[in-house]
């Protein structure tokens, strides 16, 4: 309410055609925009006093906050687990379990459908999952070693929507022979954006172009790219190590 005051009150001085209000509308503006003349060396001790201030928070709330709330939902998880950005959201009767080393973006969706019994999230060791990747899983969705997921990264074992149009509209859910497992073999690498579609297997060290939208099984060492994605060319293993 007083900001729709305070801007009234500005509108009213800056079109009023009373000459003494439009210099005084001025004269605050002027105000507002101050910028006192500080010397670089000030600036700089400011700028390192502030973000190491923020780093320093950040660390503080991700160790005793968002890791702790985070695990808190986990069944089970192992060494040296890193989130940034917050904590994960996770819906469902999932069941996770998290190998070491991971590192998961606090911006990421975990979801397990909730007419599955059980629906499982298995992730490895060593694995990277970026900014706003979306896992929904159907029955259980199996993350290899030392993958990396780059952000907005989308990976549906169920749509969680009748395909029947009439079913949709009243609120039913999928039907099971619609919902599928999902595996990406060890060192897979997804780039941005990329959805995986159920019952979908992406081989062992399988690079996968941003964009891409997988819709069947690829095999190892490829990098494939498109919609639906294509191998594109073979790697050799030591490439995709």
């Amino acid at each position: 309410m007083l900001a729709t005051h305070i801007n009234d009150i500005k509108v009213w001085l800056k079109e009023s055609p009373n000459p003494a209000c439009r210099k005084l509308f001025l004269v605050l503006k002027y105000i507002r925009a101050c910028d006192l003349p500080t010397p670089y060396v000030f600036n700089k001790l400011i700028s390192i006093a502030y973000n190491g201030f923020l780093a320093f928070l950040g660390t503080l709330t991700r160790v005793l906050i968002y890791t702790p709330a985070f695990k808190g939902r986990v069944t089970k998880y192992g060494k040296h687990l890193y989130l940034f950005g917050g904590v994960p959201l996770v819906t469902g009767p999932l069941k996770i379990y998290l190998g070491n080393d991971c590192r998961i973006s606090g911006h990421t969706t975990l979801s397990g459908r909730t007419q599955s019994k059980d629906p499982q999230l298995v992730i490895g060791d060593n694995v990277d999952i970026g900014w706003q990747t979306t896992i929904a899983i159907g029955k259980q969705v199996i993350i290899g070693n030392n993958v990396r997921m780059a952000g907005r990264a989308f990976l549906f074992g169920y749509s969680g929507h009748s395909l029947n149009a009439h079913e949709r509209a009243i609120g039913l859910g999928d039907k099971d022979e619609d919902v599928g497992n999902i595996i990406l073999e060890d060192d897979v690498w997804l780039g941005t954006n990329v959805t995986i579609c159920p019952n979908v297997t992406v081989g062992k060290g399988t690079v996968i172009g941003a964009g891409s939208v997988v819709t069947k099984s690829l095999p190892p060492y490829v990098v494939a790219a498109g919609n639906p994605a294509q191998v594109k060319r073979k790697l050799k293993e030591t490439e995709a190590l």
